[in-house]
């Protein structure tokens, strides 16, 4: 049953960080390279409709994490289950103080209500951002190596 549980948890954390790895490398300079009303709008889209699956991840990953910690305490490789646990923690407190406020504004803008700042206050998420997808890698490389 641990096993199955470890199999499903990391496959969970590792495609988590698989869609954010591509929000930061791929899809965001994709859309820097639009015009800049098509760059804006997709963002917006992007923040409405990750903005709604995200935190279900997040918190689901979580979790499971604190779920495989629990049961496979006494099992070797918990010490990098807990700090990834930790890790997934920060990620979310993160989330929830710095980039979820600047999302929750990105995603109702439209090219005729966005700030004169809305390029900055992007950039300013995407910084944020990268630290995050950081975190996260080293979660689940915590969660990776206490599989082997």
């Amino acid at each position: 049953m641990l096993s199955a549980l470890q199999v499903i948890t990391t496959v969970a954390v590792g495609l988590m960080v698989g869609v954010e790895f591509s929000v930061a490398f791929v899809m965001n300079p994709i859309f820097a390279a639009l015009p800049e009303d098509g760059s804006q709008q997709a963002r917006s889209h992007g923040g409405r409709m990750l903005g709604a699956v995200m935190p279900v991840w997040y918190i689901g990953s979580l979790v499971l994490v604190g779920i495989w910690a629990v049961a496979g305490w006494h099992h070797h490789g918990t010490g990098l289950v807990v700090i990834a646990a930790a890790l997934l923690i920060v990620s979310v407190i993160m989330s929830v103080l710095l980039l979820v406020p600047i999302n929750n504004q990105g995603k109702t803008w439209t090219p005729d209500n966005r700030p004169d700042d809305w390029k900055q206050q992007m950039k300013r998420w995407d910084r944020y951002h990268y630290v995050r997808v950081a975190i996260i890698v080293a979660a689940f490389a915590g969660l990776v190596a206490a599989l082997v």
